[in-house]
């Protein structure tokens, strides 16, 4: 028997008609607009002010999903440095090609003589799987690594003082005193560059510095989105 209740009864609508801009496009994945890749975080600061030597402490940790960037260089290794883990150690030519295919996040000639830079492959993959990677790199990389990722937390490690930065210089006994000279000229120029970046550490405990350091990068996870 035919329902007499009005509400039940089924009324046509007509459909709107289908348009190229409400199809949707099957053929390449939506990307995932709340993915946040994991932090990248840059410390710098002058030659010889041990900014090597706090990362690799907080590395060393194993509080946080952490890895350091291995920079690329064409300088020659120094005693106890291996390939690979301490630098990749490249020719000059090699260098070039990479820079010329776009391979290099960053790179500098530093001090006129040897060119550094880190590769992309050392950088990118990585973040996307959820590891921060941290850049131990000179001044003039750091500035051109804040231009392309905006969203890194940049450190500037200092010395107590140019007497101390020196001293640690000249006990390395591997750099000639022309170079010692250089370098301590470059220092004072990236001294004064260090409010370019969002926190500085004055390396003069070593415990002390990491534990800083592992703050700083510990709130960088937490607050990411």
């Amino acid at each position: 028997m035919p329902s007499t209740n009005p509400q039940s009864e089924t009324v046509p609508t007509e459909r709107e008609p289908l348009t190229a801009s409400s199809i949707p496009d099957t053929r390449y994945p939506i990307p995932d607009t709340r993915f946040v890749p994991a932090p990248l975080v840059v410390v710098s600061g002058p030659s010889g002010v041990g900014k090597t030597t706090v990362v690799e402490e907080l590395l060393k940790l194993g509080s946080l999903p952490l890895r350091r960037a291995v920079t690329a260089t064409t300088r020659q290794p120094r005693p106890g440095e291996v390939d690979g883990v301490s630098y990749h150690y490249w020719s000059a030519d090699r260098f070039r090609a990479a820079v010329d295919d776009g391979r290099m996040l960053e790179w500098a000639m530093v001090f006129s003589t040897d060119f550094y830079g880190t590769p992309r492959s050392e950088v990118d993959p990585y973040r996307a799987a959820g590891i921060g990677v941290i850049l131990v790199i000179d001044v003039q990389g750091a500035a051109r690594v804040r231009e392309l990722c905006p969203d890194l937390l940049s450190v500037f490690i200092r010395p107590p003082d140019v007497v101390a930065l020196e001293a640690r210089l000249r006990g390395r006994g591997d750099v000639a005193e022309d170079r010692v000279l250089r370098r301590l000229e470059t220092a004072r120029s990236e001294l004064a560059q260090a409010d370019e970046f969002d926190h500085t550490i004055v390396n003069a405990d070593l415990g002390q510095a990491v534990r800083a350091l592992e703050v700083l990068v510990t709130e960088r996870f937490n607050t990411r989105r």
